[in-house]
């Protein structure tokens, strides 16, 4: 929401990936870093990496583990640590999706993130009652298609909102 001040998360898209008892995971998808995928292929020592997905750019996916690596990718592939967020979208913990990736053989539709936003058992319910964070439901064009510039104003709008005529205050009727 326009309301947020926290400046991790002021303006972002933070895509839930996992929410149950022990708390929420998720993964901001708007926030892309100077770094390309090519960096971190650097830095996990692969030869020869795929030119195409080199390219590609990796995201801040929030403030907590950023020396731990993300991927949201489509569903067509398998891996070996791999979440189902949706139908359409699924989240990979272990390295070898970015070793398919290096070599070309990733799948279609991917985002790669250092990082994760993280709350305790019932933090995100308490924010979503204090209006912090407008829920919109998720997509795979939202989530791998929609520049990252205009997400947060895309995401608004699948509800109908124009979020630039939204207040900053939040307030209970």
């Amino acid at each position: 929401m326009p309301g947020m001040v926290d400046p991790n998360f002021s303006t972002t898209v933070t895509l839930i990936c996992e929410h149950n008892d022990d708390g929420a995971l998720g993964i901001i998808i708007n926030r892309p870093l100077t770094l390309r995928l090519s960096g971190l292929f650097e830095q996990l020592s692969v030869d020869d990496p795929d030119p195409v997905a080199a390219s590609d750019p990796v995201l801040s996916g929030g403030p907590v583990g950023t020396e731990r690596g993300f991927v949201l990718h489509d569903p067509d592939h398998s891996y070996e640590n791999t979440l189902p967020v949706s139908d359409d979208i699924q989240l990979t913990l272990s390295r070898d999706v970015i070793d398919a990736m290096a070599i070309g053989e990733g799948p279609d539709k991917s985002l790669v993130a250092l990082g994760y936003a993280g709350w305790e058992a019932g933090q995100l319910e308490v924010e979503m009652l204090a209006n912090s964070w407008l829920c919109v439901p998720a997509t795979p064009e939202l989530v791998f298609d929609t520049p990252f510039a205009d997400r947060w104003d895309s995401a608004a709008r699948t509800l109908g909102v124009d979020i630039a005529r939204l207040s900053p205050d939040a307030g209970h009727a």
